[in-house]
């Protein structure tokens, strides 16, 4: 991960991005999943449903498992920490 890191990639995903990840993996996931069920049942072969779903399964994590840009759009701003001099002061 360092040489990744140190090429300037970034290896992150904020909240938001995660959540639309996986919904969008979902929904691939079982839209292929239906599709391949009515193309296998339309021509009575199991093997197309199964073809159908592994590739909408590499499909969908082409699309979600790296951290692309559309995932990274909302980043977390962090508090700054508080000071031991301000705690003390409140107690």
């Amino acid at each position: 991960m360092n040489f990744l890191t140190s090429l300037g990639i970034p290896l992150h995903m904020d909240f938001d991005g995660q959540r639309r990840a996986e919904y969008l993996a979902r929904f691939i996931i079982t839209l292929f999943g239906i599709i391949g069920f009515i193309w296998g049942y339309y021509k009575q072969q199991f093997s197309l449903t199964v073809y159908t779903c592994g590739f909408g399964f590499t499909l969908a994590v082409l699309f979600t498992l790296p951290p692309w840009p559309m995932y990274r759009r909302k980043p977390l701003h962090w508090q700054k920490p508080k000071s031991d001099t301000d705690q003390k002061k409140k107690k």
